[in-house]
C-alpha cells in the first residue's frame, strides 16, 4: 500500500512511525511533514489545497490518506477525497463539527442525555458579561471553533472571566474561532483521555491515557496543545471505563448517525472525573497530541488494517486489538515563551543521543531541517517518548531522554504524570 499523512506535527510524526511499522504498507508520504517525519516518509511540499492534494493522491496511486489534524478535518478534506473515491481516515466537514464547534457539541450532549458541564452560548460580549456578573461563579470561557487547543480560558473570578470574553469575542484573539464563545461551569476533578475508533455504528476503545495542557508545572500557566501524556492512567478504572462506553461513547456515536453526521474515524472524549462521575469537556475528532504518542506506541496491533476497517465499517471484524504491557509517557519540549510569542530556528542536538536511551523514541513536532541542522519551526518542538515496565519508570526514561537534547531557551514540565504517581 501506498499511504498518504496529512500534518506536520508530534502527532503525525507518531502516525507515519507506527504506519512504517506495517507489513502492508510498502511507501508512505507525508504533506508537509518534518524533520523527523523525513527520515521514514518522503514529504511533499502541500499546502491546505484539497482538491491538489487529492490530484496527487490519484496520480501517484495513494490507497489510503490518513488526516493527522483537525482543521482540514473540519474544513471537508475527507469530503473532497471520498468525492474522487479516494480512501481518507478520519470524520467528513459535518461530522467533524463535533470538534469544530463546541456549541454543536453541547447541543448534541444535551439532547442525548450524555454528562457535561451547564453552558451557554453568546455572540454578544455585553450579553456574555452580564450572564457572567449575574451567575458570580467560576466558569471557563471557550471559543466556539478551533484554536490550536489554546480557544479555552478560566474565568475563576468575574475579571477574570470578563477579560476572557473580551479576548475572544471583542479583541479576537483566536479569529473566526471566536465569533461565538461558550460559557460552561467550572469542573473539578481529574482530567482523563478517552480515545476510541469508530466506523459509523461499532466502538473500539483504545488504553486510557491522560495529558497535561498548562504550560508549567502543578498545572499552572496558560492553556497550551499540551505539555505531556502518559498510559495507562490510574483514574480511569475498568467500571469508569464501562460507564463512559455506556453513557457518553455510544450515546454519541448514536446520535451523530440521528442526526444524519455518521462519524468514522477518531473519536477523543476529554473528560474530567468529578465526585458526581466522569463529565465532558471536549470532543476531538482525531487523534490527541500529545496522547497520540503514548497510545500507538502502546499499539501492539497494525493499525492500517483498523483505519482501513472504519472507512469499510467493518471494525467489529477486528475486535481482538493487541496492546503492550508496558506504560508510556511523554514529555514535550518546548520553545522558550510558548504558548505566548517564541522564536523560532533554535538548533537542536543531542537527538540522535535520546534515541540510544533504552525504551525512548523522540518524536518531532515543530522542527525543520536547515542545511545540516535540525532545527525549531514551532512552540511545541518535541515529544520525547518512553516506554517501559512500569509508568515510573516511563517517566525517568523519558526524562532521560530530554536531558540528552539541547535546545536554547527550551522549557519543559518537570512533573508529567504526578497525578497518576500520587495513586500509585
Amino acid at each position: 500500500m501506498k499511504i498518504l499523512v496529512i500534518g506536520q506535527g508530534g502527532r503525525e510524526h507518531t502516525l507515519v512511525w507506527k504506519i512504517a511499522q506495517s507489513p502492508l504498507v510498502e511507501k508512505i508520504y507525508c504533506a508537509p511533514g518534518n524533520a523527523g517525519i523525513a527520515q521514514i516518509a518522503e514529504p511533499i511540499p502541500m499546502g491546505n489545497d484539497f482538491d491538489e492534494l487529492a490530484d496527487w493522491a490519484e496520480s501517484t496511486n495513494i490507497d489510503l490518506t490518513v488526516v493527522g489534524p483537525e482543521n482540514p478535518l473540519a474544513a471537508g478534506i475527507v469530503d473532497v477525497f471520498r468525492e474522487r473515491g479516494l480512501k481518507a481516515f478520519g470524520p467528513d466537514k459535518r461530522a467533524a463539527q463535533l470538534e469544530g464547534s463546541k456549541d454543536f457539541a453541547k447541543q448534541l450532549m444535551v439532547e442525548n442525555d450524555i454528562p457535561t458541564a451547564l453552558y451557554r452560548t453568546f455572540v454578544d460580549a455585553d450579553e456574555a458579561i452580564d450572564y457572567i456578573k449575574t451567575n458570580n461563579t467560576s466558569v471557563f470561557v471557550k471559543a466556539d471553533g478551533l484554536a490550536a487547543g489554546k480557544g479555552v480560558i478560566p474565568g475563576r473570578t468575574i475579571d477574570e472571566a470578563t477579560q476572557a470574553v473580551k479576548t475572544i469575542l471583542v479583541d479576537k484573539a483566536f479569529g473566526d474561532a471566536g465569533n461565538s464563545v461558550v460559557i460552561e461551569e467550572e469542573l473539578i476533578g481529574e482530567e482523563a483521555s478517552f480515545t476510541v475508533l469508530v466506523d459509523g455504528s461499532y466502538c473500539l476503545t483504545f488504553v486510557s491515557s491522560q495529558d497535561h495542557k498548562m504550560s508549567h508545572d502543578g498545572d499552572t500557566g496558560k492553556n497550551t496543545g499540551g505539555m505531556g501524556a502518559y498510559s495507562p492512567a490510574p483514574v480511569m478504572t475498568p467500571e469508569l471505563h464501562d460507564y463512559v462506553m455506556e453513557r457518553v461513547v455510544y450515546p454519541t456515536v448514536k446520535g451523530m448517525a440521528n442526526i444524519g453526521c455518521p462519524f468514522k474515524g477518531v473519536l477523543y472524549v476529554g473528560l474530567m472525573i468529578t465526585d458526581a462521575g466522569p463529565k465532558v469537556l471536549e470532543f476531538n475528532c482525531r487523534f490527541g497530541d500529545p496522547e497520540a504518542q503514548v497510545l500507538l506506541p502502546r499499539l501492539k496491533s497494525d493499525l492500517v488494517p483498523l483505519m482501513m476497517a472504519c472507512i469499510d465499517g467493518t471494525l467489529d471484524q477486528l475486535a481482538d486489538v493487541q496492546w503492550h504491557t508496558e506504560a508510556a509517557a511523554c514529555v514535550v519540549m518546548a520553545s522558550g515563551g510558548y504558548p505566548n510569542p517564541y522564536q523560532t530556528g533554535k538548533i537542536i542536538t543531542g537527538l540522535a543521543d535520546a534515541s540510544l536511551i533504552d525504551g525512548v523514541n523522540v518524536f518531532h513536532a515543530g522542527t525543520k531541517q536547515d542545511g545540516e541542522n535540525v532545527v525549531t519551526n514551532g512552540g511545541r518542538v518535541l515529544g520525547v517518548t518512553a516506554l517501559a515496565d512500569d509508568l515510573k519508570s516511563a517517566i525517568e526514561q523519558a526524562y532521560r531522554g530530554v536531558s540528552a537534547i539541547h535546545i536554547d531557551n527550551a522549557h519543559w514540565r518537570t512533573d508529567i504524570g504526578y497525578r497518576a504517581l500520587s495513586r500509585i
